[in-house]
C-alpha cells in the first residue's frame, strides 16, 4: 500500500506544546451546588467505552505544536482502554464536496485545503505517524465538522452496536470537530468526557473556552490522568480529581 504522505519522524527540535487548561471555579461550584458533586460521571464501565480520536491526520498536526503535545495523551488512553475491552475510534475527515456555500464562507483556495484535508489512500496511513490502529479499533471518515452528526458518519451505529454508552472525546480541533462531536454526542443520549489535556486547538482561549462551554452544559472535563484511574481503577478517581 502507498501512504498518503511521507510519515518519517518530525525533526528532533519540533516544538511540543500543552495548553494551560482551566475551567472557571465558579463553574465548578455551581455543578457541586446543583448535584452534590463536581463531575456527573464518576465512574465508567471500560467495555461500554470508546476513545474517539478527531482529525489526527498531518493537515492539522503538522504545523500545531498543541496538537503534537496530545499525541502521547492520547496513545495512553488508547493503550489503556483497549486493555480494559473498550474501544479506540479514528475519525478522520472525508473528501467532501466543494459547495458554493463553502467557497462563500471560506475563498476557493482553503474550501479546497478543507476539502482534502484528510489526504487519500488506506484510512490508517493517514493518521499522524505515532497514532497506531491496532486490531478491533474502529476507523471511519466523516463528511462533517460532527462525528455524531446523523448521516455524516457511520461511528454512532457503529458505537452503538458494541454498548458503547460513554465517549471519551479527543483530538483537534477542540473549538471546531471536537466540541461540535461533543454536544452531538451528548444530544445522542452518550455520556460524553472531553479529555482536557488530550484535545487541541491553536491557542489556549480557544481551547478553554470550549472546556467551558462542555462542562457547563454538555459533559464533563478530564485529564488524561484522571481519565485513566477511572479505566483501571474505577473507585479511586474522584477523591483525586475533586482537589484539582
Amino acid at each position: 500500500m502507498t501512504p498518503y504522505v511521507d510519515r518519517g519522524a518530525m525533526p528532533a527540535d519540533a516544538e511540543v506544546r500543552q495548553h494551560e487548561w482551566w475551567i472557571d471555579p465558579r463553574e465548578y461550584a455551581r455543578h457541586e451546588a446543583r448535584r452534590g458533586r463536581r463531575f456527573a460521571f464518576v465512574e465508567l464501565v471500560p467495555a461500554c467505552t470508546a476513545l474517539v480520536v478527531i482529525d489526527m491526520v498531518r493537515f492539522f498536526v503538522s504545523d500545531n505544536p498543541y496538537c503534537r503535545g496530545i499525541v502521547p495523551n492520547i496513545g495512553r488512553i488508547a493503550d489503556a482502554l483497549r486493555a480494559a475491552g473498550g474501544t479506540v475510534a479514528w475519525v478522520l475527515p472525508a473528501a467532501g464536496e466543494r459547495t458554493p456555500v463553502l467557497d462563500e464562507f471560506y475563498g476557493p483556495e482553503t474550501a479546497e485545503a478543507y476539502r482534502a484535508s484528510g489526504g487519500t489512500g488506506p484510512l490508517p496511513e493517514r493518521l499522524w505517524p505515532e497514532l497506531v490502529v491496532r486490531p478491533g479499533d474502529v476507523l471511519v471518515e466523516k463528511t462533517a465538522h460532527s462525528a455524531f452528526f446523523p448521516g455524516r458518519c457511520a461511528l454512532p451505529g457503529l458505537l452503538e452496536e458494541r454498548g458503547i454508552d460513554t465517549v471519551l472525546i479527543s483530538g483537534t480541533v477542540t473549538n471546531v470537530c471536537c466540541e461540535s462531536s461533543a454536544r452531538d454526542a451528548a444530544t445522542l443520549g452518550l455520556r460524553v468526557i472531553m479529555v482536557a489535556d488530550a484535545n487541541a486547538a491553536p491557542r489556549d482561549q480557544d481551547h478553554n473556552a470550549t472546556l467551558h462551554t462542555i462542562y457547563r452544559s454538555f459533559g464533563d472535563v478530564r485529564s488524561t490522568s484522571d481519565v485513566l484511574k477511572m479505566i483501571q481503577a474505577p473507585d479511586a478517581v474522584e477523591t483525586a480529581a475533586r482537589d484539582r
